[in-house]
């Protein structure tokens, strides 16, 4: 149900640090405007349209010192079970591994070996027996997310001019309708998610996030 150009937008509400609360908030919102309206002859067809009160929501549960990352950790219960982390490491570490060695075979040996140095990554992570995230799950995300983050920016070099301009027509088409209701730097965060995201799916990369577990 969910485009890329709305997955993308997710990861941007996520990069911005947004509570899920505000997101989820601000999408309900949008939705009863809509419905109130008197003639809806557009169709409301990705999350873009509801941007702008997913804003003000996330705006007013700043000033009412409401803070959420989604992730429970310390206090309380945790999200997930070390066992479903550690499967989900080792799954992402193997399908890197057979990336590494598919890319080698195309001559992108700096790729390959970029891809093979963080399957090694994500290969200690499950290996090891899973305490240090057992009481701070945020730390693992952040670590999960630079090593992605590093991983993006070895895709993007190694990739031609051609495909790179092509994921960016795509975005710029899908945009055409929701520019007005997104912000500079709003469009900017998307852009870069969206690119991001049709890299990996291009190279048959899985995410490792924990956002996709």
């Amino acid at each position: 149900m969910l485009s890329t150009l709305d997955w993308a937008l997710i990861e941007s509400w996520k990069e911005a640090g947004l509570p899920l609360e505000a997101v989820l908030t601000g999408i309900d919102r949008a939705f009863e405007k809509y419905h109130k309206r008197p003639h809806r002859f557009r169709k409301v067809n990705s999350l873009a349209y509801c941007s702008q009160e997913v804003l003000r929501a996330a705006e007013a549960a700043q000033m009412g010192g409401s803070q959420s990352t989604g992730l429970k950790t310390r206090e309380s219960e945790t999200p997930f079970t070390k066992d479903e982390i550690l499967k989900f490491v080792q799954r992402n570490a193997e399908a890197l591994q057979e990336v590494s060695a598919s890319i080698a075979q195309s001559d992108h040996s700096v790729l390959a070996g970029d891809v093979k140095e963080v399957s090694s990554a994500l290969g200690r992570i499950a290996a090891s027996d899973g305490q240090e995230f057992e009481t701070d799950l945020e730390e693992l995300e952040r670590h999960l997310t630079a090593i992605e983050e590093k991983l993006a920016a070895s895709l993007t070099r190694a990739s031609s001019a051609e495909l790179l301009a092509a994921f960016r027509g795509e975005i710029e088409r899908a945009l055409t309708s929701y520019r007005r209701n997104l912000g500079a730097a709003e469009i900017e965060s998307l852009e870069r998610q969206f690119i991001k995201k049709r890299l990996f799916e291009h190279y048959h990369i899985p995410r490792l996030s924990l956002f996709y577990l």
